[in-house]
């Protein structure tokens, strides 16, 4: 495989800006590449820049200057529409504060993605079920999240994330709400999902223990990276 085509994500040069009258510079520069089935821990302070890096990966945001490729796609150049297809076929998202639909029940959060990709309830209520119970949760299937613990939750937003098998998967800060032996095991799952789907994982978080678990770290401070550790 060429050096071209093992990249997942590059930015090129890449700056972000906040304001008209008091520019604040979230990202200020930035080259970056990130090679396919790496996992990548993201740190530093608040305000570093961390989720704005997570948000110009996902195409939620795109950069005042420079360019984000993902899959080989410049993504400034892509419309609102095209990166939010580019969202539910590629990216795998995990969030702090879980953001399950809280009318929905576990099942039906996982089986979401997949129903806006096109696919038959029954169908991908059945594949949300295998996925709940990879990620051992199959029992509290049928419950709404707020009959849910954070362990529990965490995980149904862990099998939502992959149950369509995206090649890239963002988390941040996905042991934060949690205690720590729930958060030691949410990380093990992550990492077991990651050998078994290969997927590339960018995981910001303030941890050393979870960044532990990455091969890679990234230290953001005032927008710049100003450490790369295992590239």
């Amino acid at each position: 495989m060429s050096l071209e085509t093992d990249q997942i994500v590059r930015f090129e040069r890449v700056s972000k800006t906040y304001g008209e009258r008091n520019e604040m510079a979230a990202l200020d520069a930035v080259d970056l590449v990130i090679c396919r089935g790496t996992r990548v821990a993201v740190m530093g302070p608040s305000g570093s820049g961390k989720s704005t890096l997570l948000n110009l990966v996902c195409g939620l945001d795109t950069p005042t200057s420079g360019a984000v490729i993902f899959d080989g796609i410049n993504l400034a150049e892509r419309s609102d529409d095209d990166r939010t297809r580019l969202r539910r076929e590629k990216i795998g998202m995990i969030f702090q504060t879980f953001n399950l639909l809280p009318t929905l029940t576990g099942v039906e959060n996982v089986a979401l993605p997949l129903r806006l990709k096109g696919m038959r309830t029954g169908e991908a209520e059945k594949k949300a079920r295998s996925m709940l119970k990879r990620v051992g949760i199959i029992g509290q299937s049928g419950n709404r999240p707020d009959e849910m613990s954070g362990g529990e939750r965490q995980r149904v937003a862990i099998a939502r994330a992959l149950v369509f098998e995206p090649p890239v998967l963002l988390a941040d800060e996905p042991t934060g709400n949690l205690d720590s032996h729930t958060g030691d095991e949410i990380l093990g799952l992550m990492d077991d999902l990651h050998n078994e789907y290969n997927t590339t994982i960018l995981l910001v978080t303030h941890n050393e223990a979870a960044a532990a678990h990455c091969q890679r770290r990234l230290t953001l401070l005032d927008g710049r990276i100003v450490a790369d550790v295992g590239e």
